[in-house]
């Protein structure tokens, strides 16, 4: 899910920006080095460390904490900023839309916010799957279901592994085998279908 959050860091300053326009050498080194990359709330807040971490997607609000601090020997200057920021925060049972971003043998990779989940094979359907890589394609066996790139996907979030040095090799683990998921036109099919079903059961 996308959320609002609040955090602090230190910036480093090197000497020759210190010359520039200093508000917005902060903010420019700021975004650098904290959008896209991974926080956590605190552990008093979110006992669970895999649960703990975010993605910050972008900085909303950014202000200097105190006076910036020079390290001898360095040169640069050490500038502590708070800043306010729209994070992503995949949740374990959260249900996401997604679309296919690629098919394997193995299964497809979903896209959603910044960072891609795995919808192993096994998770599709419930359904024997022949793999159609030449066409980029999954088809049901018996359903004849077709899950191919650029569909858009209902699923839900069953594993989550946030890779602090790269968030988006992140592990994010999708099934697509629980009632009401599934590729969008699956799921729209099946509420068509219970929505006749009601109607002829009350003309009885």
């Amino acid at each position: 899910m996308y959320l609002i959050v609040e955090q602090e860091d230190v910036i480093r300053i090197p000497p020759p920006m210190l010359g520039e326009d200093i508000e917005q050498v902060i903010e420019e080194l700021a975004r650098e080095k904290i959008e896209g990359n991974v926080y956590s709330f605190p552990r008093e807040e979110v006992k669970d460390p895999a649960e703990r971490k975010y993605i910050i997607v972008l900085i909303l609000s950014l202000e200097k904490v105190g006076d910036g601090i020079i390290v001898p020997g360095d040169g640069a200057v050490y500038q502590k900023v708070r800043f306010k920021a729209l994070a992503f925060h995949p949740e374990l049972q959260e249900v996401i839309i997604g679309d296919v971003v690629e098919v394997l043998k193995f299964g497809a990779f979903v896209r959603f916010g910044p960072i891609d989940g795995l919808l192993h094979i096994s998770q599709i359907m419930d359904d024997v799957i022949d793999v159609d890589i030449e066409n980029k394609r999954f088809v049901g066996k018996e359903t004849k279901r077709s899950l191919r790139m650029k569909d858009k996907v209902l699923a839900r979030i069953v594993a989550v592994s946030i890779n602090d040095a790269n968030p988006r090799q992140s592990k994010i683990g999708l099934t697509m085998r629980q009632p009401g998921l599934g590729k969008l036109e699956w799921v729209e099919e099946k509420i068509k279908e219970e929505g006749e079903k009601k109607k002829k059961g009350g003309k009885k």
